[in-house]
């Protein structure tokens, strides 16, 4: 059955973003309908030649209060919500001088790009569109009857349509779906700047909003529907990314790069992380990224295959070249050069994502999982532990290097599926333990890799030998420490605080290794 299409004789078009804005009042003008625009909409579509009637014109009420009031008066709003298939309507309209409007094109005052630029109270409050909202949700409400335009993208389907006579119903329900998302997202924004200008990290109504980036083939499994959707925050990783190269993403592409990526934010020495399954299967810090992904990858060069490289510093010839020999899924950095790149494009399936920047790992920011009926809300672990914080328990205190492998296996932790246990050496993981119900489990699992490494590498003893051990939460008893002992540990970072500490401070008195306590967990669930 062919829908019954409407005609726009009046169109009201006043918009911030003023993309596509001359094409439209073009196509509208050409179908015979009146424009009516303020403000620098009004001013840009007459230097195109186009007639253009002021709102206040229209109206008889003059823009006041600064422009804070122009829309906000019923010749506008029963011109947006009278219904045309209501006789009542009808004769109020005809009896009050109000015209009927078909189409309402608005987008709203840039309030996210206003706060994004560092302004004042005062600026980002002017940015608070009241008139746009209002039109918004009137038009979006009368779909029956009137078209509601808030994005340049829809332009060009709505000038088809008129091209073919006007809009059919489905066309402008489907409009005011997006329309009624547009004010949501955009009040969701205001009710996160007031939260934050308050101090609120987890206000009593939590806002959230999002814009679909891309539909995924599937999820996590092919039977599961999935969609990418960015929230409007700058901080550089996945979500900001340029794909330079490379098949499109899949979500548990997108899931492990953003894993890696945060993991590797950590370091400030040129460092390289590997991914599997979003747990660290190699992570190394070095002078260069050369010897800092050689380093990586020695960690589980199995795991390895098929996986996830996050870089926190310019991807260069030499390492692209290395990194070229094994099968990678994507490549995540801040930046790469030429060189690079060109030797990266002959893989053409291979992901490569240039950020622009790196993450600040101590940044705030809220962390989200779904649960049955709602979902919970926490900050990130912006934690990061310093020699200053440490405390050593034990009669022997860690050498200077191995302190320094200390620090960074438990910033490794901090990314690992919990129970975690890793394996450091001179700056680069040698065994990772990951997500098992014990906390030994994980420490002979990570002993067990080091050893397949071992025998990979050629070398006739695990990797672990001469090690430093992270735990990421408290060993509750002594066994698991006596399980990185046996793997060749001479010193550990634990956070402590359980009531058997003692009794592993004593096993590792005991082993003759030095322990430090952190005081802060690294739980990753």
């Amino acid at each position: 059955m062919t829908e019954t299409r409407l005609p726009v004789r009046r169109a009201l078009l006043s918009v911030s973003d003023k993309t596509g804005l001359i094409e439209l009042g073009r196509a509208l003008a050409a179908q015979g309908a009146e424009l009516l625009s303020t403000g620098g909409s009004a001013k840009a579509l007459r230097e195109a030649g186009l007639t253009v009637r002021d709102v206040s014109d229209h109206t008889g009420f003059p823009e006041i209060l600064d422009g804070r009031v122009k829309t906000l008066v019923p010749q506008v709003h029963g011109g947006i919500l009278g219904r045309r298939d209501l006789p009542a309507h009808v004769s109020q309209m005809n009896e009050h001088g109000i015209a009927p409007i078909d189409l309402v094109c608005v987008n709203l005052y840039p309030f996210a790009a206003t706060v994004a630029s560092g302004a004042g109270d005062e600026d980002c409050i002017e940015n608070i569109d009241i008139g746009g909202p209002a039109m918004i949700r009137a038009a979006a409400k009368n779909f029956a009857h009137v078209v509601i335009l808030t994005d340049p993208h829809q332009y060009e389907g709505l000038i088809r349509g008129l091209e073919q006579g006007g809009t059919v119903l489905s066309e402008r329900r489907a409009y005011a779906g997006s329309a009624y998302a547009h004010t949501a997202a955009y009040d969701s924004m205001i009710a996160r700047w007031f939260a934050t200008q308050a101090g609120e990290l987890l206000p009593p109504v939590l806002t959230l909003s999002g814009e679909r980036r891309e539909l995924l083939r599937y999820g996590e499994n092919p039977h599961q529907k999935a969609a990418f959707y960015r929230d409007g925050n700058t901080r550089p990783g996945i979500a900001t990314a340029r794909q330079v190269q490379g098949k499109a993403l899949s979500y548990n592409n997108i899931n492990d790069t953003n894993a890696a990526f945060e993991a590797v934010a950590e370091f400030e020495a040129p460092s390289v992380v590997i991914v599997k399954h979003a747990n660290p299967c190699g992570v190394a810090s070095a002078e260069t990224m050369e010897q800092a992904w050689i380093a990586a990858l020695r960690c589980d060069p199995v795991s390895a295959f098929g996986g996830i490289v996050a870089l926190n510093g310019t991807l260069d010839a030499a390492t692209a070249q290395r990194i070229s020999t094994i099968f990678t899924e994507v490549i995540v950095a801040p930046d790469a050069d030429e060189k690079a790149i060109a030797i990266l494009s002959r893989k053409k399936n291979l992901r490569l994502l240039l950020t622009g920047g790196m993450p600040d790992p101590a940044a705030e920011g809220l962390d989200f999982r779904s649960v049955a009926g709602g979902f919970l809300a926490q900050s990130r672990d912006a934690g990061c532990v310093n020699e200053a914080d440490l405390h050593v328990v034990t009669k022997r205190a860690p050498t200077l290097q191995e302190m320094k492998d200390l620090l960074f296996a438990f910033r490794v932790a901090k990314h690992v599926k919990s129970n975690a246990v890793i394996y450091a050496k001179n700056g680069a993981t040698v065994g990772i333990g990951a997500g098992q119900m014990s906390r030994v489990d994980s420490a002979r699992i990570a002993a067990r890799k080091s050893e397949d490494a071992a025998q990979e590498a050629g070398e006739n003893k695990p990797l672990t030998a001469g090690s430093v051990a992270a735990s990421d939460a408290f060993f509750p008893f002594a066994d698991g420490l006596e399980s990185v002992v046996a793997a060749g540990a001479v010193a550990v970072i634990q956070p402590g605080g359980s009531i058997r500490d003692q009794e592993v401070i004593d096993a590792a008195d005991a082993a003759g290794i030095a322990m430090v306590f952190t005081g802060m967990r690294h739980f990753r669930h």
